[in-house]
């Protein structure tokens, strides 16, 4: 997880994903994850894969990461408010790859009340 980023009432954090592992290993498409509430539940919160404020969504890579590589996705959100009860998430939890656990990472994701979030796919690079 990197630090949070704020511009014009948008937020964005990176998230990197390394293959720790001694032999290459797929990574999905995109990033699997939920918000968590306090409480550790997840949020109702809907995930787009697409472009954000901050990043490009560059589509599905199909990459095949060796030990020691690393692929980079952008999670973006609005900290917009209408109408409502703002909403605020405290951590997120990422599936790696189909069939492992979750890896829980603090987050502070204040949604407003768009209950929405952007990810972009996984990539060797971020697109802008």
């Amino acid at each position: 997880m990197g630090q949070v980023e704020a511009g014009l009432g948008h937020r964005a954090s990176v998230l990197t994903l390394t293959n720790r592992d001694t032999k290459p290993r797929p990574v999905p498409d995109y990033p699997d994850l939920k918000i968590l509430a306090a409480d550790g539940t997840s949020l109702d919160v809907r995930v787009e894969h697409d472009t954000s404020y901050f990043a490009r969504d560059l589509g599905p890579q199909h990459l095949v990461l060796q030990p020691g590589e690393k692929a980079l996705a952008v999670l973006a959100w609005s900290a917009t408010v209408t109408s409502g009860d703002k909403r605020t998430g405290v951590a997120i939890s990422v599936v790696p790859s189909p069939g492992e656990p979750a890896q829980k990472q603090p987050l502070e994701t204040d949604l407003g009340t768009t209950d929405t979030v952007t990810v972009s796919s996984w990539a060797s690079k971020i697109g802008n």
